[in-house]
């Protein structure tokens, strides 16, 4: 992920836990090419209410900080699906997870996830 686009994103947040959308995990890729810019992101289950504004935020926010891209492409994908072990080390201390056991988190947490974002 190229580090000034990843800069851009991280200031869009989850709406729910208000921590940058890069440091959740949530973007899988973001790069820009000749053809332009572009990003793939997730949620962090398939049913998010956000989802839709979440891709609006992101599409928005490129266009007016980029405005010298060929083209923006956003896209949304849910496989592979979001896990806990996306989180990076500011996204679990500002959850107050820092030195938590990621792999027992996602355990308890993979009794409340939807059957189809269990891995």
């Amino acid at each position: 992920m190229q580090e000034d686009l990843a800069n851009v994103l991280n200031e869009i947040e989850c709406p729910e836990l208000g921590i940058g959308i890069v440091d959740l995990g949530l973007v899988y890729s973001a790069e820009w090419n000749a053809k332009g810019i572009e990003v793939a992101f997730t949620t962090t289950s398939p049913s998010c209410p956000f989802r839709d504004s979440l891709l609006r935020q992101i599409n928005d926010t490129l266009h007016h900080r980029f405005r010298e891209a060929a083209s923006i492409r956003v896209q949304l994908v849910i496989d592979p699906p979001w896990t806990l072990e996306r989180l990076n080390e500011n996204a679990r201390n500002k959850l107050g997870l820092a030195g938590t056991e990621i792999v027992a988190l996602a355990h308890i947490w993979s009794r409340f996830a939807p059957p189809a974002w269990k891995n």
